[in-house]
Formats: C-alpha cells, sequence, structure tokens
C-alpha cells in the first residue's frame, strides 16, 4: 500500500513539473482555464471554488490555482458560480413552418439555439414533439442542425404533438411496440417516452406508453389533461420508479387537472410525497399554464421539492411567466430551495433520470458543457402562469455558456483577454 502511495505521489510531482515546464516554455497545455469561480457539480459534491481547465472540448482538469500561463484563454469567473451545462429536461423545439401542425414541425415550437445558450442550457429534451412516424424529421431539421444537444421523449401518439384534438386523441395512433421500436432504432436521440393532453377518461394511452417504456426500458413522461384521472391511481398503480410526472404544481380555473394541494383546503397531498419516495421524479414544465405559486408554496412548506426543473420551452412561454431556464430557478430560490439543490436539479438529476449520466457533471474527461452563473442581489418580482406574484432577493444570470468545449455565448466579454481603449 505504502509503495502504491509513494508512486502515486511521485506521478503526481512528474505530472506538476511537467505543467511547469511548459509554462515556462510558453506552451500552452489547455484550450481555456474558467479562473476563480465557485464550482457547483453534485455527481462530484464540489461547492466551493476552483479552476476548469477545458482541453480537446473536455474536461481537462479541475482543481485550485491552475496556471493561467497554461491556457491560450482565460474566463474569468471570480465572483460568479460555474456549474455543468444546465439540462432542460421538459422543453418543444420541434420547430417548422406547417399550419396547424402544433409543437410537432409547427410554429409554437421554438428553435433551441435561439433559446438555451443565453440562460446556460447545453441539453434540451423534445417533449413528445415528434411520435415514432415523425422523428425522421425532427432529427433532420431540428437535431442535426443544432449546437443545443436536442434528446426526445418519443410521442406515444405516431403523429407527436400535431393538435391535442384530433390527433393526441386517436388511440388508434397509440401503438406502443412501434413507438418503443422507434425509440430503440434511436437511442443516440430518444431518452424516453410523453403521453400527454389525453382529455378522455381512458387510461389507454398512459398504459401503452408504460408498455412502450418496458420494451425499450425507458423512462415515460406524463402530462395529465383530464380531470378524470386520479393522480393517487396513477401514482399508485400505473407509473414505475423513474416514470416522470410534469406539470406538477399545475392548478386549472377550470378544474381539469387533479392538482398536488387539495383546492378546498390548500393541504398538501401526503401520497405525492410517498410517490416521490418511491422513485416517481417530480418535473416542473413551467410552462404557459402549468405553475402556479397556490400550488408550489403550500407543497415546499410540506418538505416537497421537485426532482427537475424545466420550462416547458414554447412560443407561449417564452414572453410570459416562464421567460427561461434561469428564471424558473431564480422563482425556486425566491421559494426557500437552495443554490445547489436548484442546480443539482437542472443538472446532475435530469442526467441521471434520463439515463445520461455521462451529461450533467464537470468531471474529468467528460464534455466540456458549462454554465457561468452570476447571482444579483435586490428585489424582484416573479409572476405565476395565474398572475399571482412572489418576491424575492436574487435572481440567476447567464454570463457564459459553453457547449463541447466551445464558447456559445458571453454576456459581458469575460472570455476576452484584450481590453481596448477609446
Amino acid at each position: 500500500m505504502n509503495g502504491h502511495l509513494h508512486k502515486m505521489s511521485l506521478f503526481l510531482v512528474l505530472v506538476s513539473l511537467s505543467l511547469v515546464a511548459a509554462a515556462q516554455q510558453g506552451a500552452h497545455v489547455y484550450r481555456i482555464v474558467i479562473k476563480g469561480g465557485h464550482v457547483i457539480d453534485a455527481k462530484n459534491n464540489i461547492n466551493e471554488l476552483m479552476d476548469i481547465a477545458i482541453q480537446d472540448g473536455k474536461i481537462a482538469r479541475v482543481a485550485k490555482n491552475i496556471d493561467t500561463a497554461l491556457a491560450a484563454q482565460t474566463v474569468n469567473a471570480r465572483g460568479m458560480f460555474v456549474t455543468p451545462g444546465l439540462i432542460d429536461i421538459h422543453a418543444h423545439v420541434f420547430y417548422g413552418f406547417e399550419p396547424d401542425h402544433y409543437l410537432s414541425n409547427g410554429t409554437v415550437a421554438v428553435l433551441p439555439d435561439q433559446s438555451t445558450f443565453k440562460s446556460g442550457v447545453t441539453t434540451v429534451v423534445d417533449a413528445g414533439g415528434a411520435g415514432w412516424k415523425s422523428f425522421p424529421l425532427f432529427k433532420k431539421n431540428i437535431i442535426d442542425n443544432s449546437q443545443t444537444r436536442v434528446l426526445s421523449l418519443l410521442n406515444i401518439v405516431g403523429e407527436g404533438m400535431r393538435g391535442i384534438d384530433p390527433y393526441e386523441q386517436n388511440l388508434n395512433d397509440m401503438d406502443a411496440k412501434l413507438t418503443a421500436e422507434a425509440a430503440v432504432a434511436n437511442k443516440q436521440h430518444v431518452v424516453g417516452f410523453k403521453v400527454a393532453h389525453f382529455t378522455g377518461s381512458d387510461w389507454t394511452p398512459i398504459q401503452r406508453g408504460v408498455e412502450a417504456g418496458k420494451m425499450a426500458n425507458m423512462p415515460v413522461m406524463i402530462d395529465l389533461n383530464s380531470i378524470y384521472f386520479s393522480l393517487e391511481e396513477l401514482f399508485t398503480k400505473y407509473l414505475r420508479p423513474g416514470d416522470i410526472y410534469t406539470h406538477t404544481f399545475i392548478e386549472s380555473t377550470r378544474g381539469v387537472v387533479d392538482p398536488i394541494v387539495d383546492l378546498k383546503t390548500r393541504q398538501f397531498k401526503p401520497f405525492v410525497l410517498q410517490a416521490q419516495k418511491k422513485g416517481i421524479i417530480f418535473d416542473v414544465g413551467f410552462g404557459g399554464g402549468s405553475f402556479n405559486f397556490r400550488q408550489a408554496l403550500p407543497a415546499t412548506k410540506a418538505g416537497f421539492y421537485p426532482n427537475t426543473i424545466s420550462t416547458d420551452l414554447h412560443k407561449g412561454s417564452v414572453n410570459g411567466a416562464m421567460k427561461d431556464q434561469l428564471n424558473v430557478l431564480s422563482v425556486f430560490l425566491a421559494m426557500g430551495m437552495k443554490l445547489p439543490d436548484a442546480i443539482k436539479a437542472s443538472t446532475w438529476t435530469p442526467a441521471q433520470v434520463i439515463r445520461r449520466e455521462e451529461l450533467g457533471n464537470l468531471s474529468v474527461g467528460s464534455e466540456a458543457d458549462i454554465a457561468v452563473l452570476s447571482v444579483r442581489k435586490g428585489v424582484f418580482g416573479f409572476r405565476d402562469v395565474g398572475g399571482n406574484k412572489l418576491t424575492g432577493t436574487q435572481k440567476l444570470e447567464c454570463e457564459l455558456t459553453m457547449r463541447a468545449g466551445k464558447i456559445v455565448y458571453d454576456l459581458n466579454a469575460i472570455s476576452s483577454n484584450i481590453n481596448v481603449t477609446r
């Protein structure tokens, strides 16, 4: 054992000497060093000041006091937080120009690169825009043409989200076998399944979604749109550990969805926390109509927080109460969530949920997807979709985003090493 430790110490000394020699000779060992930031990396239990070195698009080193002379470029992150690139597990990015195509090659979806990098997001999961019939077009038009890493929850409806009525009500187009086969054939991009917007009382869509999940060994995300479905029955009879319930904090004025907080007593329903402990994943999915403080505040006061924080990004939410991923994180900070927990719910936890554990972390060797964030202090107002307001004292803002080692967004030129004067 002592011999092993001696060899390891000798190896580290030799590495350090080689780095010093390289610095003295003016050689660049690293492409970029992010200097002086407070690193939050849930996978590796890091929550302190650290430097990060990037080379060949990968994390090369995470340590204190990495010499900037070893880098071709330095990012000054002093006073900022450095995290893995954020993962938005519920977005709608199957954009297109087809009329009346809703979120499947239609104009209600948004292009990913225009909405992701400015909020520190490097990976989005399109939640059900494409079904097995439309996935090839989604891949060709969006996945293959985006800098953002775009993944897919394949809709149980073969046509995808072409419209709530009639497409998403068509039980005949909900084929578990064909959906599962398409997912397995495209497992580089497909990470699970989506069941959404069914307005009837038939459990068939959910049963077929879970059936596809079992066939492909992937999770299923459920988006309820009917008062006929009991949440408790959904959690106890249909969903498996690892399956996802989205729009957790929805409260409809029309009473079309069974809520997690009783509408009369305003008490949080304890079976929800029991379902979470069982392993069911609770996702935010803020959206244009799916987040209400009258649900979220009683839940958080009862000790219930979501597993994953997501936007439900689409044309109707980006200019509404939702805005972007960092605004949603800021909402949860205002409700008492700690910053490391909010970051984890947007990085390492969603990476685990979609079973892409190479993402959402800053491990050496991982692809260098990184967000540099500042926390503004002051008085800030946050809206929900019902028009209710909550005041907070801090707001997250993206300073810089890196995707696969390339700087794709830099708000205040913190990656520029040359200053010019007028």
